[in-house]
């Protein structure tokens, strides 16, 4: 255990969001996604998990250490439902609150059709597959920066 990380955030998965750098994208994946194939196409070569955890609680860990990328790009998104893209699932609208919070102000998603998505997914610098068994909890993540502190 460590003092203020969750304990939810695993070493492999500590190293992955520490290693990124900004503008990396991160895929944090629900139970049906091909985490395994489309996990050995990415930057590390292979899925990470937090598989004990729906995709909100794994993303307000994560996202409890990683910064987002600034509002002047699309920093978080979600995997649109086939056939009615701007339709939001309860665990999208959920996730949605957890990034809310994390930044302290609305931020809204940007949709992403299915297949798109898994194309991204590929270039990704991981994917983190979570216990989420809804439909469409699948969300890509751009990291951005920690300013320096100011004396």
């Amino acid at each position: 255990m460590l003092k203020n990380i969750h304990p939810a955030l695993n070493g492999d998965v500590l190293q992955a969001l520490r290693s990124m750098g900004h503008g990396d994208t991160l895929v944090v994946s629900d139970t049906n996604f091909p985490s395994d194939s489309v996990g050995r196409q990415t930057m590390i070569g292979r899925p990470l998990s937090i598989a004990n955890l729906s995709a909100p609680e794994a993303i307000r860990a994560i996202l409890s250490v990683l910064p987002l990328d600034t509002p002047l790009q699309n920093s978080a998104g979600r995997m649109e439902v086939m056939g009615a893209p701007d339709d939001i699932q309860p665990v999208q609208q959920e996730v949605q609150a957890e990034i809310d919070c994390a930044e302290g102000k609305p931020s809204p998603m940007y949709g992403i059709e299915r297949f798109a998505f898994y194309d991204l997914a590929k270039r990704a610098y991981c994917v983190i597959s979570t216990g989420e068994t809804r439909f469409y909890g699948c969300f890509l993540f751009t990291k951005g920066v920690i300013p320096p502190v100011v004396a």
